[in-house]
């Protein structure tokens, strides 16, 4: 028996990245996968890769995400889990971001998934709980420059996770979060190319300079994220709830005050 057999999930940002990678992990394992995005062709194409379905809309519309979590339990009966993986990011301080931009951050990283939660637990109740995973940031455990709607929404996705999995976790549903440190996605590797390109340098220069400090020295694959989520999903995690787990190369277990002494 696989760990998902019998188990629906959906996934917020299904259409790429770790969302994607999330997806593919769990069908492997037997599960049902709901996969939630904007992009129609990308969710298409993954659902395809893992017999499930597909629901286009945007994670800042409440009708949108009810509506998926309807689609699951038409077509699969129900909803187990739920990997909130939409995101974005915006570059500026606190003096330098628009308002809009930062309202825009906030609107996808931190209410989408307050909302994807909110439409997701009815359903985890009615088949006797669930598992909520929250793909936040090692940005919300830590500062980084010209990064403040970023972090600050990542951080608050941290409080959030804390908030659910103490609220409902007498209905046997847990919440935990998932912050990974530079992984390599689409998202991840445009952003590595436009700063490259501002430091006139190389792109896998940049990339080497930015896990430098990490032991082991690389970035993430996706599918390395999927596992970690995989875990927090599956009844491995069953007494599991509230944390948040570094997935990061062990980034944060460095001292950069004493990198100057290599």
């Amino acid at each position: 028996m696989k760990r998902f057999d019998g188990k629906v999930a959906l996934i917020t940002g299904g259409g790429s990245g770790i969302g994607a990678a999330a997806a593919r992990r769990i069908a492997r394992e037997g599960g049902k996968v709901v996969l939630f995005g904007r992009r129609e062709a990308p969710l298409m194409h993954v659902a395809k890769e893992c017999n499930g379905i597909a629901v286009v809309g945007d994670t800042t519309c409440l009708a949108d995400i009810e509506r998926a979590v309807d689609r699951a339990g038409d077509t699969f009966g129900g909803l187990d889990i739920l990997v909130v993986s939409a995101g974005i990011e915006q570059f500026g301080s606190v003096e330098s971001i628009s308002l809009p931009d930062w309202h825009r951050v906030f609107d996808i990283n931190l209410d989408g998934a307050m909302m994807a939660a909110r439409s997701a637990i009815p359903s985890m109740r009615a088949r006797g709980g669930g598992a909520i995973i929250l793909v936040s940031s090692v940005a919300g455990l830590v500062g980084a420059p010209s990064y403040a709607a970023y972090c600050a929404s990542k951080a608050g996705m941290l409080g959030l996770n804390r908030s659910i999995a103490f609220d409902y976790g007498p209905e046997n549903i847990r919440c935990n979060a998932m912050c990974p440190g530079w992984t390599l996605t689409e998202l991840a590797l445009r952003e590595i190319e436009d700063i490259a390109r501002e430091k006139g340098i190389d792109a896998q220069q940049l990339q080497d300079e930015l896990t430098s400090i990490y032991p082991l020295r690389r970035m993430a694959r996706p599918d390395e994220m999927a596992a970690a989520i995989a875990f927090l999903a599956s009844d491995d995690a069953s007494f599991v709830t509230g944390t948040a787990l570094s997935v990061d190369g062990g980034g944060g277990i460095v001292d950069v005050g004493t990198l100057p002494f290599l």
